[in-house]
C-alpha cells in the first residue's frame, strides 16, 4: 500500500462518507439520539472518529498540534451538526496533509507512540485506524437508519470512488 496513495483515497472516502452520514440525518437531535441497545449515538461516533484520527495521524504523524481528549469524545452530548461537520472536515485535512509528508519506507518504522501496551509498524497501525474507521462508520450508518427509519444505503463504499482520476 502507497501512504501518499491508496491509504489517503481510504480515508478520504471513509471520511466524506462520515460526513455525508451526518448530513443524512434530519437535524441535529436526531444525530445524538440513542435507541435502546446501541452503545453510541452518530454524534459521539463522529467526535471519536474525528479526535481518533487527529491525534494518531494529523499530531503523530503529521505534527498538527492536536492535543487529544478522549473522554470528551465519548461524554459531550447535542454538539451542533455543524460543528461536528468541521471537525470531520479538519480529521479529513489533517490526515491527508501528514500523509502526504510519509514517504512509503516510513511504513516499517515503529509508529511514534505505544498503544494498547504495543507499538506496531506505522504502515500497520495505519491500517488498523482505516479499519477503525470503517467499524465506525458501519456503526454509524445503522444508527443512522434505525433513527430516521430509512433504509437507504449512501453508497459509501463503492471501489469506483478509489480509482485514479
Amino acid at each position: 500500500m502507497s501512504v501518499q496513495g491508496d491509504y489517503a483515497r481510504l480515508f478520504g472516502r471513509e471520511l466524506a462518507t462520515v460526513r455525508d452520514q451526518l448530513l443524512a440525518y434530519p437535524d441535529t437531535a436526531s444525530i445524538w439520539a440513542l435507541p435502546a441497545g446501541l452503545p453510541n449515538s452518530a454524534g459521539t461516533l463522529a467526535l471519536h472518529i474525528a479526535g481518533n484520527l487527529r491525534f494518531f495521524i494529523g499530531a503523530m504523524l503529521g505534527d498538527s498540534g492536536y492535543v487529544r481528549d478522549r473522554d470528551a469524545e465519548f461524554s459531550l452530548r447535542g454538539i451542533d451538526r455543524d460543528e461536528l461537520v468541521k471537525q470531520i472536515e479538519a480529521a479529513a485535512n489533517e490526515v491527508t496533509r501528514a500523509l502526504a509528508t510519509l514517504d512509503d519506507s516510513e511504513l516499517e518504522k515503529p509508529f511514534p507512540v505505544e498503544v494498547a501496551r504495543v507499538r506496531l509498524p506505522t504502515g500497520r497501525f495505519i491500517g488498523h485506524l482505516a479499519v477503525h474507521l470503517g467499524y465506525h462508520l458501519g456503526q454509524m450508518d445503522y444508527h443512522r437508519r434505525i433513527v430516521t427509519g430509512v433504509n437507504k444505503s449512501l453508497g459509501a463504499l463503492s471501489p469506483a470512488l478509489l480509482v485514479d482520476r
